[in-house]
């Protein structure tokens, strides 16, 4: 289990949370796009979002002896000073946006499987879409492209976007969990960790455009 696997030992705890997350709202540009990338829908040639835990995260997950793991192509790392925190990374393989309304998708590839070392149970999440209309990260559940459930709400009320001519980035994006993803974590490990609104990290996303 890579990174997780030794953490676990090394702690003797276990466990996060996470998925991916981008883009922002009403927060204002710190460096004007040109007009028309403000106003028009363009596509995506790439990129990536980066999901970071909230502090206390992993802990409380390792407690119970859920382990994350990345799912390819999507990566992981973790930190233990000062606390531990992990972060995940996910490629961003297409969609469109336009800054003025903020709006359109950004897909993604990867995931993270969590797994119960304890039982064996699990569940995976995975190809992770990020609707900037509504606010929303969804993803696919165990693989079943027709089971795509909202995962995260997107807190955008401290966000920051950089516009330039060819890339847009934006960071301090908060992820709360929704209800339908709480019950199902809940449902798979047998636990009530899981609470709708739940702080699980924040967001950054780097897109080509």
């Amino acid at each position: 289990m890579r990174t997780f696997q030794r953490l676990a030992v090394a702690l003797t705890a276990a466990g996060l949370l996470t998925v991916s997350a981008s883009a922002v709202a009403s927060a204002a540009p710190a460096h004007p796009a040109t007009a028309s990338q403000a106003a028009a829908s363009v596509p995506l040639r790439g990129g990536q979002t980066a999901v970071t835990t909230a502090p206390g995260i992993a802990a409380a997950l390792l407690g119970q002896g859920i382990v994350p793991i990345a799912t390819l192509p999507g990566t992981e790392g973790a930190r233990t000073s000062p606390g531990v925190t992990v972060r995940f990374v996910f490629p961003v393989t297409g969609g469109n946006v336009s800054l003025k309304p903020l709006a359109g998708r950004i897909l993604h590839r990867g995931g993270i499987l969590f797994l119960d070392v304890k039982n064996g149970k699990k569940i995976a999440l995975s190809n992770f879409t990020i609707n900037l209309s509504t606010r929303v990260l969804t993803g696919i559940v165990n693989g079943n492209p027709n089971a795509r459930v909202p995962v995260f709400t997107l807190g955008l009320a401290h966000a920051t976007l950089t516009a330039h001519k060819h890339a847009v980035a934006a960071r301090g994006i908060v992820l709360r969990l929704t209800k339908a993803a709480a019950g199902a974590l809940n449902s798979t490990f047998g636990t009530t960790l899981f609470k709708k609104g739940m702080v699980i990290g924040t967001a950054a996303t780097d897109l080509a455009i």
